[in-house]
C-alpha cells in the first residue's frame, strides 16, 4: 500500500498582515490552492492534497482567517470580501514562488473567496485573473437561503457553551448529518475543536466569524450581486462541483451559474450533500483530479 504524502507545515500572510497556517503537499509542480468551507480547517483537504501531490502538482491547504491554526484577526474582519482579499494575496504569493498562477479549489466559503478574489476589484471584464483555474465546490452566486440558515444554526448551537467532551461533539455532528456513517475515530473531529481552560471543547474558529459586527452574516442581496459580477468576470477554466442532494445549491442555481460562465464544466457528485468531500470523498476526488489533469494536457 502506498504511504500518504506527509505535508510540510508552512505559514503565509493574508491581506491584513494576518498569519495563515498551511500544509504543503508535494515539492515540485504547478500550485493548487485549497480553501476550506466555513467552520472547517485545512485538514478537510488531507486526501485531496495527497492525490494532487501524486499528480505532480503542489497542493497548499490553508486555514482561512479565524479558522484552525490561523490568526484570529484583531478587528474581527470576517466579511466575504476579507476572505477574498486573503485568497487574492495567497494567489499572488504562490505565483511569485512558482512562476505560475495557482489553480484554486474552494468549498463553500472557500469557493466564495475564490470567486470574489479571482478578478481585480473594479475590473468587470476580468482582465486581471489571480488564479489559473477555479473549482467551486457546492457554491453558486445564489443559493437556498433556508439551507444557509440551517448550517449557521448548527454552527451557533453550541458556539459559546461548547461541549463537555469530543464524544459529545461527535453526537451533535451525527445528529446534524444523520446520512453520514459515523467515523471509527474522533481524531478527525478533534482537529476542528479546541480545548479551553474551563475544560470545554469549542469549535476551532473565532466566534466573531458569524456573530461579530463584521461577520459573514451580512446583507444577502449585496453579496449575491458581487458574486454574480465575479462569475461574469471569470475567464479561466472553471469547474462547478455540486452535491447531488445539496441543501444549498439546487439545479436552478446551477443553470444560472452556467449562463453566467458558459465555458464552465459541471458535475454532480452522487450521495453527497453540501459537504461534498466529506460525504463522498472518492467521487469528489475523482472529479477534481480529472479536471486538474485536463489543465496539464
Amino acid at each position: 500500500m502506498t504511504r500518504p504524502v506527509t505535508p510540510a507545515a508552512a505559514m503565509f500572510k493574508g491581506a491584513s498582515g494576518n498569519t495563515l497556517a498551511g500544509d504543503v503537499y508535494g515539492e515540485e509542480g504547478p500550485p493548487v490552492l485549497l480553501l476550506h468551507g466555513g467552520g472547517q480547517t485545512r485538514h478537510a483537504w488531507k486526501k485531496t492534497g495527497d492525490l494532487i501531490a501524486r499528480m505532480g502538482r503542489v497542493a497548499y491547504a490553508v486555514d482561512q482567517r479565524g479558522h484552525g491554526d490561523s490568526e484570529w484577526v484583531a478587528d474581527g474582519a470576517y466579511q466575504y470580501t476579507d476572505f477574498a482579499a486573503d485568497a487574492r494575496v495567497l494567489g499572488d504569493t504562490l505565483a511569485e514562488r512558482s512562476g505560475v498562477r495557482p489553480a484554486v479549489v474552494g468549498a463553500s466559503l472557500g469557493g466564495m473567496a475564490a470567486l470574489l478574489g479571482n478578478s481585480q476589484p473594479g475590473k468587470s471584464q476580468g482582465k486581471v485573473q489571480h488564479f489559473s483555474a477555479l473549482v467551486l465546490v457546492d457554491i453558486t452566486p445564489r443559493v437556498d437561503v433556508e439551507g444557509v440558515s440551517k448550517i449557521q444554526g448548527f454552527m451557533r448551537a453550541q458556539l459559546r457553551e461548547g461541549f463537555g467532551s469530543i464524544a459529545e461533539a461527535a453526537d451533535a455532528v451525527a445528529a446534524y448529518l444523520p446520512h453520514r456513517p459515523r467515523p471509527r475515530s474522533h481524531e478527525g473531529l478533534k482537529k476542528n475543536l479546541r480545548l479551553h481552560p474551563d475544560g470545554r471543547w469549542r469549535w476551532h474558529w473565532d466566534p466573531r466569524f458569524i456573530e461579530g459586527d463584521r461577520s459573514v452574516d451580512g446583507p444577502r442581496e449585496e453579496l449575491e450581486g458581487a458574486l454574480i459580477e465575479g462569475a461574469r468576470a471569470i475567464r479561466v477554466p472553471t469547474l462547478l462541483v455540486r452535491g447531488a442532494s445539496s441543501e444549498l445549491v439546487h439545479e436552478a442555481h446551477v443553470r444560472e451559474f452556467l449562463e453566467l460562465v458558459p465555458h464552465a464544466s459541471y458535475i454532480d457528485v452522487a450521495d453527497a450533500r453540501h459537504m461534498v468531500a466529506g460525504d463522498s470523498n472518492d467521487r469528489f476526488a475523482a472529479a477534481i483530479l480529472d479536471f486538474v489533469a485536463r489543465l496539464d494536457s
